[in-house]
């Protein structure tokens, strides 16, 4: 429970920055678009202006980390963030980066154009040219993938296509989990699995 209270101590804290900054930028839109006042001149902004400029305010390179129940390290970073209008303690991402550091040394990097992560519930979904790599030479695309923060757990719900130590794959669907007793990482290909197999290179 100690790791899962330090990510929702982290979001709580992310969040008491991220908020107050879309504030302060909605505030400084007034003063920046700003000019010499007319008073019988009409207000500039219609209300639909003023919706779609708060619709888009967010915070720029805004990043996270935590630990997840098994000891692994895992960051969140992204180019823009924003609330979603939608649901409650949940934010939109745009062009993120998810680190996971597990502890045999080896480290997973995700990257996708865009993605979502709930604070509530320690998640997030990225879509959008997702690419998984990892320091033991996989390199994987897909759709769409789930993760969960508060315990090393990454899902696709769907096709994968990749290259790894052995060679070319495919599958139907990949799963990166970790044992509860001693963390001990798994990268998981399963749903009619295609391996191209490529031997090793000799030495000459």
């Amino acid at each position: 429970m100690a790791a899962r209270d330090n990510f929702h101590s982290v979001f709580v804290a992310w969040m008491k920055i991220v908020l107050p900054l879309l504030a302060l930028g909605l505030l400084s839109t007034v003063f920046l678009f700003s000019r010499k006042v007319d008073l019988d001149q009409p207000v500039p902004f219609s209300q639909v202006d003023l919706t779609q400029r708060a619709h888009d305010q967010g915070v720029t390179n805004p990043n996270f980390a935590g630990v997840a129940t098994g000891g692994e390290h895992v960051s969140f970073k992204a180019d823009k963030v924003r609330p979603d209008p939608d649901h409650e303690g949940r934010v939109l991402a745009d062009t993120v980066r998810a680190e996971l550091r597990l502890n045999g040394g080896a480290v997973v990097t995700i990257t996708s154009d865009h993605g979502e992560s709930d604070q509530i519930e320690y998640s997030a979904l990225l879509n959008g040219n997702v690419q998984v790599t990892t320091s033991t030479g996989y390199d994987i695309r897909t759709d769409r993938i789930t993760a969960q923060f508060d315990t090393l757990r990454a899902e696709t719900p769907g096709r994968v296509t990749g290259t790894g130590p052995p060679g070319a794959l495919e599958a139907g669907r990949m799963l990166l989990t970790s044992e509860e007793e001693d963390g001990t990482a798994h990268l998981l290909f399963t749903d009619g699995v295609k391996l191209v197999y490529t031997p090793p290179k000799t030495k000459e």
